[in-house]
């Protein structure tokens, strides 16, 4: 008896048998984006943080009602979650911005299960979140500037014995008309409030129902509307963002300048693809300048941020990529950074602080003695150039042709300086005493990274040669930050990047009101105080750059700072990375750019 199987019983046991030609579908490999950190992050709650580092990574995670358009220069804001730009009072004192429908949260347990949509009223959260003093924040002083109006009372209110912050009181200066609509009303014409809109950051739109349930540790639990959301984290070592499943329809768009050949081929390579581009970014953290140049020549990496000076002259002999680099087909993003190198003198500190001339003399002394052109020469590999000031290049503020006694070198100044006001070797010893005869020891925080070492020894020669001694105190960077904060080191070198274009935040160096957040110095000074109160509410104009010079020729002065340089900042690329463009303010580039895995070789 003959047996004749239906067709479609016979194709399905020959697709068991793996005898049929019917082709799987093959799926795409990943796109992982790979690089490192040169500094460890503290955390990813964004009205917390003050470092850079935490800052790259909640930018990704969060949202802001604007942002920078990746590719303009000078740097341009456009609407991010808003629906266009604010409408803007006559007077500068009322902003109005519509949020689009249809945003919603990355899923978190916080939500009970349900899709999350973002609104108006999560803007308002957030931002009052900030002048919640149980929030610590470390941009409760930009907001405060801010003056908005109603939010000071309610955070004196909060600041009493028992009491706490009353989130649900209606205030003007930040308000909710509706699901879809924000306010924000200023006591003071603020003609560029919109950059306190613009920092995903540091103001990145968060859930009050992610804050009450994760409390003291929302610090590791970031929830936001952005395209990434944090998969794993192993503290101070490795962090992996995935894509936020829930990221909105965005289609990459930019403006880039029709003089700059390199951002328009990016354009053309890049427009109306759908972002983020990439499924994965990984970040190691490696302090060390070797092996994080090391990851990155073995293919470990796709992008190293900031070329290690030691690295310069075999990378980029004469600026140029090094033909065994360019036959890898690595390419570089150079770019005067918007940033400033400084250390700072806690004017509370009873041996470098201090406003009587004696005191004032000390810190003018040591940055007098400070050869800063060594440090560029050297530690640096001439890859900076040297600081006026705290205003950073491609920042509104900054002029080149200004030059000030920030940036000068002149030993017998400071020898004379030290013996005029009594900082003599009182005891024979070789070394300078105080006036009052106690030992002058100068003691500088550091981290055990081979840079801070090379900046260490030109500290220490620079001092040894006017007869002062200094030592250096040893730790990780998030605990010198911390003991920063709470006004407990003498002096500590550090970074500073701007965070928007204009000047203003790097004269908060000095301001009275922002002691122990961005003014580590502890600085006071009513006239300084009075001047940046006045120039905030100044449109921009040549009187205000003038009044912004004045201010920094006041903490020339003082010295309660000794600002060194501005870096030079070269960026490599792997063949694998595509689209990559430092933005001078911006670090939310992860969205932008995309990863070849075939040219991938780790």
């Amino acid at each position: 008896m003959n047996f004749q199987f239906p067709r479609h019983l016979c194709l399905a046991c020959l697709l068991l048998l793996g005898i049929g030609s019917v082709p799987a579908q093959t799926k795409a490999p990943e796109k992982v984006l790979r690089y490192a950190f040169q500094v460890a992050e503290t955390g990813f709650d964004p009205p917390q943080l003050s470092d850079l580092y935490s800052r790259i990574a909640t930018e990704n995670i969060f949202d802001s009602l604007y942002v920078y358009d990746y590719l303009a220069r000078p740097a341009k804001i456009k609407p991010s979650v808003a629906q266009g730009m604010p409408v803007i009072s006559a007077d500068f004192r009322t902003y109005t911005i519509k949020i689009r429908p249809g945003i919603y949260f990355s899923d978190d347990l916080a939500f009970g299960g349900k899709k999350r949509e973002l609104t108006a009223y999560d803007f308002a959260y957030s931002y009052k979140r900030i002048f919640d003093p149980k929030t610590k924040s470390q941009v409760y002083t930009n907001l405060e500037e801010e003056k908005l109006v109603g939010m000071e009372v309610l955070r004196r209110e909060a600041e009493k014995p028992g009491a706490r912050f009353d989130y649900e009181k209606e205030v003007e200066g930040i308000h909710a008309l509706d699901r879809y609509t924000i306010q924000f009303k200023l006591q003071e014409p603020k003609p560029r409030f919109i950059h306190s809109l613009a920092d995903a950051s540091v103001f990145g739109v968060v859930a009050r129902e992610v804050v009450e349930k994760y409390g003291d540790k929302i610090m590791e639990h970031p929830v936001g509307t952005g395209p990434f959301k944090l998969d794993q984290w192993v503290r101070s070592s490795k962090m992996t963002f995935v894509r936020n499943p829930n990221f909105r329809e965005e289609y990459y768009e930019a403006e880039p300048p029709a003089d700059d050949a390199r951002s328009q081929e990016i354009y053309r390579q890049m427009k109306g693809k759908r972002i983020p581009l990439v499924d994965r970014v990984e970040i190691s953290i490696i302090e060390e300048v070797q092996p994080r140049w090391l990851s990155f020549l073995n293919g470990d990496h796709d992008l190293l941020e900031r070329l290690p000076n030691a690295f310069s002259y075999q990378a980029i002999p004469n600026n140029q990529l090094a033909p065994n680099l360019l036959k890898k087909k690595i390419s570089m993003d150079r770019i005067p950074a918007p940033d400033v190198t400084v250390t700072y003198f806690n004017m509370e500190d009873p041996v470098v602080g201090g406003y009587t001339p004696d005191k004032v003399a000390l810190r003018r002394a040591i940055a007098l003695a400070y050869n800063t052109e060594e440090e560029i020469r050297l530690p640096r590999r001439n890859q900076a150039i040297p600081a006026q000031g705290p205003i950073q290049p491609m920042i509104y503020g900054y002029d080149p042709k200004f030059k000030t006694e920030m940036s000068e070198f002149n030993r017998a100044r400071a020898v004379a300086l030290l013996d005029l006001y009594g900082y003599v070797d009182r005891d024979g010893d070789g070394w300078r005493d105080m006036p009052d005869g106690k030992p002058l020891l100068l003691q500088y925080a550091a981290t055990p990274t081979a840079s801070d070492r090379e900046l260490n020894q030109i500290w220490k020669k620079n001092m040894d040669a006017i007869g002062i001694r200094i030592e250096f105190k040893t730790g990780q960077w998030p605990e010198h930050l911390k003991a920063a904060r709470a006004g407990k080191l003498m002096m500590w070198g550090l970074g500073y990047s701007a965070s928007n274009p204009d000047g203003n935040d790097a004269l908060q160096f000095a301001y009275g009101p922002a002691k122990g957040e961005g003014n580590l110095a502890r600085f006071e000074n009513a006239e300084f105080d009075r001047l940046y109160r006045k120039q905030q509410l100044m449109a921009d104009s040549p009187e205000r750059l003038a009044i912004m010079q004045q201010m920094v020729k006041i903490m020339v002065a003082y010295m309660p700072y000794k600002f060194s340089t501005h870096r030079i900042l070269t960026d490599m690329m792997q063949p694998s990375l595509l689209g990559y463009r430092r933005h001078p303010i911006s670090r939310g580039f992860w969205r932008y750019v995309d990863i070849d895995p075939g040219k991938q070789t780790h």
